[in-house]
């Protein structure tokens, strides 16, 4: 199985202690995000009428399934706005997430969306990545990018998995990966950065998992690395000059953790409360951090992996 899917299953089977009514309240503040085309809305609050956003439906559909909602009439409307987008002509970043809501929606019921697509689309869909491979090893966002992004790396890798594809020249990327690592122990989101971020450390980190490059060395300059962003009151910051910590980097760093087998960040109670208090909203949905105004899908599916990771510790 895949990354995704089994992070999918994982999350599910957290999830699954939380109350009826509150898992409702997300789910209904999930699917208030939803547009007339079958898709769901991004961070705009004033977008009625306008067409929905593919990343954002990717994470609605990823935060309805783990909450056990992403029923066949859901799976109907989002099939018929993910059939608008032709995944051949999709980036990186849009085309996991254009993948990963198929394949969910195939099993939900709502239709093969590859069906009729030309037989070698796997190989296209890997051509097309790979043509956005930098000379540093990487991949960017499009081919001309001229540096390799570790966050876009990690979303190749991912989507090059769900097709049944490995990355071609996996050892080059691995040292791609190692090349973004800092003194502290993190790791950057590309070259020019100097300033180690939770967010490309727990990509980074995952991936070189997925490469078979992690070894005990790795695992102490993690360690080292979460000691300077972890924040007492539960969560984690982006990086050492972020005051406040936000539900992105707090998920990601701990979902490290669990990947790598390092200790988590912060007790996992101290972790669940902070989000409890912090990020989750009366009304359903999660903010991304204490300075935040409104909760999204992404957010909302961060949330719902806090609660689901700290479940039962």
């Amino acid at each position: 199985m895949s990354y995704l899917l089994a992070l999918a299953d994982r999350l599910a089977g957290g999830l699954r202690e939380l109350p009826a009514e509150r898992r409702e309240r997300h789910r209904d503040f999930l699917l208030s995000q939803a547009t007339p085309d079958g898709g769901f809305r991004g961070r705009d609050l004033d977008n009625e009428g306008l067409p929905g956003d593919l990343y954002y439906t990717g994470f609605a559909v990823r935060a309805l399934a783990v909450l056990g909602a992403f029923d066949e009439p859901i799976a109907e409307d989002v099939a018929r706005f993910l059939a608008k987008h032709d995944p051949l002509r999709l980036g990186a970043i849009d085309l996991v997430s254009w993948l990963y809501a198929a394949v969910v929606t195939q099993a939900a019921g709502g239709g093969d969306l590859l069906a009729d697509a030309p037989p070698d689309w796997p190989d296209r869909l890997a051509a097309g990545l790979e043509a956005n491979r930098s000379a540093d090893g990487g991949y960017a966002k499009t081919p001309a990018g001229a540096v390799g992004s570790v966050y876009t790396s990690f979303l190749v890798a991912l989507t090059l998995e769900l097709i049944g594809r490995d990355v071609p020249a996996p050892g080059r990327l691995a040292q791609f990966l190692f090349d973004m690592q800092r003194d502290d122990g993190g790791f950057v989101e590309i070259a020019p950065v100097r300033r180690s971020g939770a967010n490309p450390t727990a990509a980074a980190a995952v991936l070189l998992k997925l490469l078979g490059h992690v070894d005990d060395e790795l695992k102490r300059d993690l360690r080292g690395f979460l000691t300077e962003v972890t924040d007492p009151s539960g969560g984690v910051r982006a990086n050492t000059r972020i005051p406040f910590p936000d539900g992105l980097s707090a998920f990601t760093a701990l979902l490290m953790c669990r990947d790598l087998e390092l200790p988590d960040p912060l007790p996992a109670a101290t972790m669940r409360r902070w989000a409890e208090t912090e990020l989750e909203l009366p009304a359903g949905g999660f903010r991304g951090a204490a300075w935040d105004t409104h909760a999204d899908a992404e957010y909302t599916f961060y949330g719902l992996g806090l609660l689901a990771l700290t479940a039962n510790r």
